[in-house]
């Protein structure tokens, strides 16, 4: 609240209100005038209802109410030392201090140790990973440190797999606000992802219309592992004794929905068709002979080949995990199963070659066969990081957040409301429809600014903006007013992949094959 008059204005949180970290031991903050050139966003219910400037983040909101605490601040004015405003600067807010302790102390009990593996074998030379386990959100901030690996399997040439694995990470931290802190950055990572997908692909159709490459790209951020992925490459866990699927095969022959939206949206899907009439191969999209319904490129074969991702988000255990990304050469060859246990008990960079020759001496190197292979390891001698009892046989995600029972004793009230042994389920979502993927539910939509292009991230005018729920080929049905918004390039993007802008006519199946 400023002073009218110039003087120092002072937020007094009383003790009974919260109870003060180690290291802070003054209840009082105070601001210089004039006030803090950002207001404090409002934090919102998931109905909308307003809880408020937000103090402090999701986590530590439970965390103090976990306690009988309450997060309410009291404001009094009063002027220190006189009423003249004093330059050099104001001190940094309590609420803020709290929040960086609480968050800093959490994170950095949650970052295990990563180790990596990388092993090939190329048949075509399409094959092409992205490994950075070294990355911050905000440079010079360790604190915001996250790591990032990506594998790109190509066809029909390389130009789109390389193309992704240059743009894909700077397009998802553009499509994700910069002042977030780590639990709001979560949250808002997997609609980051399937913008910073869609728009990779919108800006690969200036450089080249006949490639393509499928994508599996993992983000680790201490115990929290986001995979956004399309086409058949895939990502498979290995935690608490059970295996976890983190992506999915977008091939026409593994979904009947993906087969009913590219008919739909205009597609033609079939086999192929040879000399009196017999359909031999996989169910393929023409033209082109494509047999996957998600790819980055591809446009020679339509705009109903859509780069929308499944996005996964899990948290594991303190126990930590094993990643497995690899590219078809080894699915082709190896159930998860088989690979987990051909590479059990080895380094990551033996894991990753064990698993490849397994796959080339099972069917032969008949396409690129390469595999990534990820450790989180429990950091030594951390206590929050020693690894729990395992609970063989758990293979199912536990729920994000779990209801306390009446038979959980207060002396529990210090422990995390997840159980710290299981690997919980955060986000899934596989829809390709970008008016569902790029909505946001409270209070994630409150981390986006409004009149920004939800894909391209350009700047808006406020009568320029496209709702991505409108409707053109259903006027009956449009929300102008409800964004998230999109410029007129993207929202045409939009209505070619959902195929009301048909981009090229359908013609003949033919012999060629892109994958």
């Amino acid at each position: 609240m400023s002073n009218a008059r110039g003087g120092l204005d002072f937020r007094v949180l009383y003790p009974c209100d919260l109870l003060l970290p180690s290291g802070l031991t003054s209840p009082l903050s105070l601001s210089l005038s004039p006030p803090p050139p950002k207001k404090a966003p409002h934090q919102y219910g998931r109905d909308g209802t307003n809880w408020g400037p937000r103090l402090y983040s999701g986590s530590a909101r439970r965390w103090w109410q976990g306690r009988g605490m309450s997060t309410r601040s009291r404001s009094v004015q009063g002027s220190v030392g006189g009423g003249g405003s004093t330059a050099g600067g104001s001190a940094v807010p309590l609420a803020v201090l709290l929040r960086r302790e609480v968050v800093s102390e959490r994170t950095a009990a949650e970052r295990p140790e990563l180790q990596h593996g990388l092993f090939s074998q190329a048949k075509k030379g399409e094959d092409f990973v992205f490994l950075k386990p070294d990355c911050e959100r905000l440079p010079g901030f360790p604190s915001s440190s996250f790591s990032a690996f990506g594998l790109f399997d190509g066809h029909n040439g390389n130009g789109a797999a390389i193309y992704t694995k240059e743009n894909l990470l700077n397009n998802i931290l553009g499509a994700v606000p910069a002042d977030l802190n780590r639990e709001d950055w979560l949250a808002a990572l997997p609609r980051a992802m399937v913008a910073a997908f869609v728009k990779t692909d919108k800006d690969f159709q200036t450089v080249a219309r006949s490639s393509g490459t499928t994508v599996t790209f993992v983000i680790i951020d201490g115990l929290v592992v986001t995979v956004a992925s399309v086409g058949d490459s895939r990502c498979v866990l290995e935690a608490e004794g059970s295996i976890y699927q983190l992506s999915s095969d977008h091939r026409f022959d593994a979904s009947k929905e993906e087969v009913d939206r590219v008919t739909e949206a205009g597609g033609d899907v079939g086999r192929l068709n040879v000399v009196g009439g017999a359909e031999i191969g996989p169910l393929r999209c023409w033209p082109g002979g494509l047999c996957l319904s998600r790819t980055i490129g591809d446009q020679d074969v339509g705009e109903f080949i859509v780069p929308v991702p499944l996005v996964k988000q899990v948290k594991l255990s303190t126990a930590g995990g094993r990643l497995i990304i690899s590219s078809d050469g080894v699915w082709d060859a190896l159930t998860a199963e088989q690979a987990l246990n051909c590479s059990r008990g080895l380094s990551p960079e033996a894991a990753a070659e064990q698993i490849v020759k397994d796959a080339v001496h099972s069917k032969g190197l008949r396409d690129d066969t390469t595999c990534i292979v990820v450790d989180l390891v429990p950091e030594k001698g951390n206590p929050a990081m020693s690894a729990p009892k395992k609970q063989p046989g758990m293979g199912v995600f536990k729920n994000m957040f779990r209801k306390k029972t009446s038979s959980d004793s207060s002396s529990h009230a210090d422990r995390e409301y997840m159980d710290p042994d299981i690997v919980e389920e955060i986000f899934e979502d596989e829809c390709a429809l970008l008016s569902r993927r790029l909505d946001s539910e409270y209070p994630v939509r409150n981390m986006f600014k409004l009149f920004i292009c939800a894909i391209c991230q350009v700047e808006l005018k406020p009568n320029q903006g496209i709702s991505v729920h409108e409707d053109s080929s259903q006027p009956g049905n449009l929300r102008r007013w409800d964004g998230p918004f999109l410029c007129q390039s993207c929202q045409e993007k939009k209505e070619a992949m959902e195929g009301k802008r048909r981009s090229r006519d359908s013609s003949s199946r033919n012999s060629g094959s892109s994958e």
